[in-house]
């Protein structure tokens, strides 16, 4: 098969298996060439597969020698159709974790369920014993409840009041304006039930009860504030609500994890190009100005610079400096006064005619398709490739 990118809206439908491997090394390459850290040993990442768990996998198992159990919702691949980007990045990771001589496993499965948490709990017991650090990076737009197996749908909405501003297609370049009704108060409370942190707390419960928690043991969710600008669409829309309800989270956890003298913590990161983000209306737009900025400055990061920052410079380092509520902060260089000077300017601004003068939006579409294993120079895409790559030993 020759694998060419093929999009539908906001998601790239298919991946490349061997683009993807060269994506995941330079992430390794990156984390190795930081130096080691000592950090975890034993590492649980519920949301594997990309971006920042796939990022967090890496700088744990790289960075600190850590055992890790991926856990993620991905498709393999079948004659006539490719995998996705997740099942070809934890391929590449798992290959490269073995030959590296580090403990690799993966489980590909619904991590809202029981049934998932309940074998997470027994393979820990039976290779590892216990964990030291649970990463928590869910990226799902809907979730079935174990309990009452209802399914919540999560939406992109404000609260309040309706939304109009500037968005872009990163297709093709176009700058318009778009408006977007408000949530209703179900809609307010599926998305919480979704990207909340209530599947977080049910997790770390599940596995403090099982007693395969480690003293002293960390866990870490992500979340993102940005800047005005996002707000009403973010920070104070229906996702601001469910990451509200995350923060609240932590501190619950904190409460259970006394026993064991452990912490749960909430990581403010950086606004980048994910699958995640590519379908919040406004935040593409944004994320190429911010781009364009932070690279001028020598500031920019992806996901990887990100983990590797919040491991050695956070996590694990002697101190660690949490905001007046208590978070980690790792987009404290986005939120820097001289980066955000710059957008409110550019982006009263910006139309489709400058979009490339006032934004790096070469640089979004790059990194969108790189998530995705295209764009590398190390690849020939005209290569006749079978879509099929295992992952061996796979639960």
């Amino acid at each position: 098969m020759i694998i060419k990118p093929k999009t539908r809206g906001f998601i790239c439908t298919t991946a490349h298996p061997e683009g993807c491997a060269v994506h995941v090394q330079e992430q390794i390459d990156y984390i190795k060439s930081k130096g080691s850290i000592n950090g975890p040993k034993k590492v649980l990442v519920i949301g594997a597969s990309t971006g920042y768990g796939l990022a967090s996998r890496i700088a744990a198992a790289f960075g600190s020698g850590a055992a890790t159990i991926g856990i993620f919702f991905e498709k393999p691949a079948s004659e006539a159709k490719t995998a996705s980007a997740g099942w070809y990045n934890t391929a590449a990771f798992d290959k490269k974790a073995k030959e590296a001589g580090l403990y690799s496993r993966n489980i590909n499965g619904d991590a809202f369920s029981d049934e998932i948490k309940n074998k997470t709990i027994d393979i820990i017991k039976k290779d590892l014993g216990k964990v030291d650090m649970v990463v928590y990076s869910l990226a799902s737009p809907r979730r079935t409840h174990p309990k009452t197996g209802v399914t919540h749908n999560s939406v992109i909405k404000p609260t309040g009041n309706p939304y109009t501003n500037k968005t872009i297609d990163f297709h093709s370049g176009v700058v318009s304006e778009v408006t977007i009704q408000p949530a209703s108060e179900d809609e307010i409370k599926d998305t919480v039930a979704v990207m909340g942190g209530e599947d977080w707390e049910m997790w770390i419960q599940a596995l403090k009860s099982a007693g395969v928690l480690e003293n002293g043991f960390k866990t870490v969710a992500f979340s993102y504030i940005g800047p005005k600008l996002t707000h009403a669409i973010y920070t104070n829309g229906t996702i601001g609500k469910a990451k509200e309800h995350l923060e609240n989270s932590s501190k619950a956890i904190t409460a259970q994890l006394k026993e064991v003298h452990g912490k749960a913590y909430v990581s403010v990161n950086k606004a980048l190009v994910t699958q995640a983000s590519s379908a919040i209306p406004v935040v593409p737009l944004y994320i190429s100005i911010l781009y364009k900025i932070m690279k001028e400055k020598g500031l920019h990061e992806g996901c990887i610079e990100q983990a590797s920052r919040l491991f050695a410079e956070r996590l694990y380092s002697d101190s660690l400096e949490l905001d007046s509520e208590g978070r980690i902060r790792i987009d404290d260089w986005e939120m820097r006064g001289d980066v955000q000077e710059g957008i409110v300017p550019a982006w009263e601004k910006i139309t489709t005619e400058n979009i490339h003068s006032l934004s790096d939006l070469e640089g979004y579409r790059s990194d969108f398709f790189k998530l995705f294993g295209f764009g590398f120079k190390e690849i020939n895409y005209e290569n006749d490739i079978s879509p099929i790559v295992e992952i061996p030993g796979v639960e």
